[in-house]
């Protein structure tokens, strides 16, 4: 597992968000193969949805063949409602990107039968060939879409009761007044979120300190949901200085140190680039592995990764700004990707 530590939740969402692209643009979908990805709703994101729109109205990322899952959706609340989740992707993402209507997947809290519904949603990732990266964000209590401290580590897409501090912190949506909050929400499951190929989270202010302390430092516990991304080939946590709050020193200085040579490896630093050979670093398998697609063609999920987390990094320079893959631009002199002058 990585962990990414950058200044304040401005330079997080940059991250992020030139993170997702350089993913998206290195895997270069088609129709045929797309790239799937699994997206949060809540305060986390906000900002990375903010700067993902502004990379494609720049030309550098298009979501023409992306397909998007939604982790989750409130239970007998409208589509309608301004406070949605469908509504919520629509207003801060959706509407701004030339993603297809059909290529989004959100569940629907208002289906006749929610465990078919819920059943069905597995089923269409599935049939998309799983999904390629998973982002969300964490609660203050640790919990990832709406698994619940308590959650099964091997749950799935399911009905969840909601938690009485998830509903006080959900208050602030529906003016204050937790009565109007629904009480009950479909999620997709701990065990559905690991199955991604890799996953993306985001943590950033000091109340969620703890629960960032606690799924780094601490064991597998199903109280911390978050913590169960431990176990999982390809994670990595992008948090802000606010988030480590609660971490050991030397476990800030092991992270920070680690992200310094990963870049030096890279290229940046050293005198040889050497893109692809370390694969995520301590925690990753041979790069060289490649798990097969759907469509029966190779994955480089590592060297993706790689690549991205160097294109992220260098993008959040100032004064400079990601461009898409293989595009013009600035030309790094060690690994030869393409970063752009503002």
């Amino acid at each position: 597992m990585r962990v990414v530590i950058r200044p304040d939740q401005e330079d997080v969402a940059k991250w992020v968000a030139n993170y997702v692209m350089a993913r998206i643009n290195a895997f270069k979908p088609t129709a045929e193969r797309p790239f799937v990805l699994g997206l949060p709703t809540g305060s986390s994101p906000i900002l990375t949805y903010k700067h993902l729109v502004a990379l494609h109205k720049a030309g550098e990322l298009s979501f023409k063949h992306v397909i998007t899952f939604n982790m989750d959706e409130y239970v007998d609340l409208p589509r309608e409602h301004p406070e949605s989740y469908h509504s919520f992707m629509w207003s801060h993402l959706f509407r701004h990107i030339d993603i297809a209507p059909a290529n989004v997947h959100i569940l629907n809290g208002n289906a006749p039968d929610l465990k078919a519904e819920c059943v069905a949603y597995e089923e269409a990732m599935k049939a998309c060939g799983g999904v390629e990266l998973f982002l969300g964000g964490i609660g203050t209590d640790g919990h990832i879409a709406f698994n619940e401290p308590g959650s099964s580590i091997q749950s799935r897409t399911r009905v969840k009761t909601l938690a009485y501090e998830t509903i006080v912190a959900n208050a602030r949506f529906f003016g204050g007044d937790i009565s109007r909050v629904p009480k009950m929400a479909l999620t997709v499951g701990v065990g559905t979120i690991m199955d991604a190929r890799e996953v993306l989270i985001i943590i950033t202010g000091q109340h969620k300190a703890a629960a960032l302390e606690k799924c780094v430092e601490q064991g597998v516990n199903h109280m911390w949901t978050l913590s169960a991304v431990q176990l999982h080939k390809c994670a990595c946590l992008v948090c802000d200085e606010d988030a480590t709050g609660e971490l050991r020193v030397r476990t800030v200085r092991y992270f920070k140190g680690l992200e310094k040579v990963h870049m030096e490896l890279l290229g940046h630093g050293s005198a040889t680039p050497r893109i692809g050979s370390v694969a995520n670093s301590a925690s990753s398998q041979d790069a060289s592995v490649a798990a097969p697609s759907a469509a029966g063609q190779p994955r480089q999920n590592h060297l993706d990764q790689d690549f991205a987390m160097h294109v992220a990094a260098q993008a959040s320079k100032p004064g400079r700004s990601a461009s898409s893959v293989g595009a013009g631009g600035e030309v790094c002199a060690n690994c030869k990707c393409h970063v752009a002058a503002k």
